[in-house]
């Protein structure tokens, strides 16, 4: 079904009980709704915003559109929690209620500064001939959870030289000064970041580009999503650009979502030295990451468990997408490794655990019924050419991970995980690793799987749309090894 520009910019406040009330009943009665993951009660999700640790919680906002599965008038969605597992509705955190922020509240991060949560993000809006313009705002969020926006934005304009693909502040402070990251198109459209420096983050005053060395063709046009922090004495920016073509087995999804390693940025000079560019994840659905500290100097990554431009398959349940498992990140030379947050161990309920060798074979694990899960598997002394796992098995219907020897890569391959809407970019992910020992964790929702193999080295981030009875799981090689693995039900 297509949407009108006037349906996409409805607000829900001008909806009547009557359409909301059948719209939740529809989204309710989706075979496809997660267990465990953060979702939509209606309509589409897309990246997380405001993530921040404050007042003694994790505070956690999304970019939402209520009132179906498509990209249109944009709000805020705020949730907290005590410990990554357990969130609490909040409700509406912010409205596209001002002049500045008319055709929605995009993207933006939170600063905690003098005992308040300060929100930045950007607002968008058209005129009478559709064009748009960004503003650069602020809100406040005190202790009571009371939300008030500033009258007027800090940042009015992209400056000269940038196209109105400018979005996404990530404000962070170095020193004694403040920094605000907005990715940004330049009219010869190449993806950078623009930044602005302030002694108080309500005046501001442009800088100019982070120079880095990933330009040119092979690195997009427009850089959404910024993220930088500093651990180890280095430097880590994040970004999520769009328009890099495909390479081998590399950026192989519509956008993409990755990294650079380096020294810490020099600000006064606005120059960045780095390593190479890495795909952050090397599944089908992951995008624009957000990352926060927390008290205990954990850096936590929390993405959006989709892609923008495409369909869903809950489309026609008039709900879209869903934000992945928290992440704690850690720094291994000028990789990232992501390691799922160690609270989530309270999911976890009745243990299978299975111990076995195999003598190219697949084994079915007996009775196993669990349809939402945890596995944490390990292959040892393996031979062969493969060696893997099958997830979601059913009379036609399986999701299968495993490890090449030959090539030395790992390979998700979804070509038999139920429906799709996405198959125009392939139904195999693949990426080199040299494994002597293989250990792979997932996280298994109604409709998704996430993949961490040797601790955090790569992940694989993926949607999957199965029967319902299809929850099967075996493990195969055609040469040998041994099989030892904990399943937990959640």
């Amino acid at each position: 079904m297509e949407w009108s520009r006037e349906e996409r910019y409805r607000r829900i406040e001008d909806e009547s009980e009557k359409n909301l009330k059948e719209l939740k009943e529809k989204v309710d009665n989706c075979p496809y709704r997660q267990k465990f993951h953060i979702q939509p009660k209606t309509g589409l999700l897309n990246d997380p915003n405001g993530f921040s640790y404050f007042n003694g919680e994790y505070h956690l906002f999304y970019q939402w559109f209520p009132l179906g599965p498509v990209h249109g008038v944009k709000y805020w969605y705020h949730l907290s929690s005590k410990d990554l597992v357990n969130w609490k509705d909040c409700g509406i955190g912010l409205k596209p209620d001002s002049y500045f922020d008319s055709h929605g509240v995009f993207s933006g991060t939170g600063l905690v500064k003098d005992d308040k949560l300060h929100l930045f993000y950007t607002g968008n809006t058209r005129d009478e001939n559709w064009i748009r313009n960004p503003y650069q705002c602020l809100a406040i969020m005190d202790k009571n959870g009371e939300i008030k926006k500033m009258d007027k934005p800090l940042i009015k304009a992209p400056p000269k030289g940038y196209t109105d693909n400018f979005r996404d502040p990530k404000v962070l402070k170095n020193k004694e000064k403040y920094y605000c990251l907005i990715g940004a198109e330049t009219q010869s459209n190449q993806g950078t970041i623009v930044y602005y420096e302030s002694d108080d983050v309500l005046e501001w005053n442009l800088k100019g580009e982070i120079s880095t060395k990933f330009k040119g063709n092979h690195s997009g046009f427009m850089w959404e999503c910024p993220d930088y922090y500093e651990i180890e004495d280095k430097g880590v920016l994040m970004i999520s650009p769009q328009g890099i073509e495909p390479e081998g087995d590399k950026y192989l999804n519509i956008f993409q979502s990755g990294y650079l390693v380096g020294d810490k940025i020099d600000f006064e000079n606005g120059i960045f030295n780095h390593k190479d560019f890495y795909e952050l994840d090397r599944g089908f659905d992951f995008y624009a990451p957000q990352t926060m500290e927390d008290e205990n100097g954990r850096r936590i990554l929390v993405g959006w468990f989709g892609l923008p431009g495409l369909n869903c398959v809950t489309d026609e349940n008039g709900w879209a997408h869903c934000l992945t498992i928290p992440r704690e990140l850690k720094l291994k030379g000028d990789r990232i490794l992501q390691i799922p947050v160690k609270e989530l161990e309270k999911l976890r309920k009745t243990e299978r655990k299975v111990n076995f060798a195999l003598n190219n074979e697949e084994k079915i694990i007996d009775d196993f019924n669990f349809r939402t899960y945890e596995m944490i598997c390990d292959f040892n002394d393996f031979s062969g050419n493969y060696i893997g796992v099958k997830i979601r098995k059913g009379e036609d219907e399986e999701t299968v991970f495993y490890y090449d020897l030959n090539e030395k890569k790992l390979v998700l391959d979804r070509s038999k995980s139920g429906k799709s809407c996405t198959d125009e970019y392939g139904v195999i992910r693949k990426c080199k690793m040299n494994c002597e020992k293989l250990k792979i964790q997932m996280f298994v929702d109604t409709s998704s799987v996430e993949i961490f193999v040797n601790d955090g080295e790569e992940v694989f981030t993926s949607r999957i749309f199965t029967k319902e009875d299809s929850n099967s799981i075996s493990f195969f090689t055609d040469g040998n090894t041994k099989v030892k693995a904990s399943i937990w039900s959640i």
